[in-house]
């Protein structure tokens, strides 16, 4: 198998591996895991403009519209008047106790894992690995945003 063929299942892989831990969290809340997504941004920020959501997910505000309307009549999220801008609403986080509950554990336990599994390089290699991960992840936004913009 050529190096570019490897690289390609090898990222297949991955992608596959990370997003099917995101559907498996997701599903211990009830939720898509875009649903999880925003309600992880909105656990970040504790209040946000749906535009803010959007951004932050790579989500419409179509659909930031409806995952709110779920967090919130799932009792995750509230929406509220934004002081600043009558035109505006701010989206709040409710029962962060609750998620932190539920995920802290799952989250503690990935970072437990991830810690052991890098501790097998020296700081060397894991600088190589930052550089690789960081340039993937450019690539990504601007393959995406090229998608979006066709």
């Amino acid at each position: 198998m050529s190096k570019i063929n490897a690289n390609r299942n090898l990222g297949r892989e991955l992608a596959t591996a990370v997003i099917t831990f995101h559907e498996t969290v997701a599903r211990r809340l009830n939720m898509s895991a875009a649903e999880s997504r925003c309600l992880g941004v909105l656990n970040d920020l504790e209040v946000a403009t749906p535009g803010q959501l959007a951004q932050a997910t790579g989500l419409t505000t179509g659909a930031i519209t409806g995952i709110v309307d779920r967090l919130e009549k799932a009792g995750y999220a509230r929406r509220e008047a934004n002081p600043d801008d009558r035109r505006s609403l701010l989206v709040r986080i409710r029962q962060p106790e609750k998620i932190g509950e539920i995920l802290g554990p799952i989250y503690g336990s990935l970072s437990a894992a991830m810690t052991q599994m890098s501790g097998q390089y020296t700081p060397e290699q894991l600088a190589v690995i930052d550089r690789y991960l960081g340039q993937t992840i450019e690539v990504l936004k601007g393959e995406t945003e090229k998608l979006k913009n066709r």
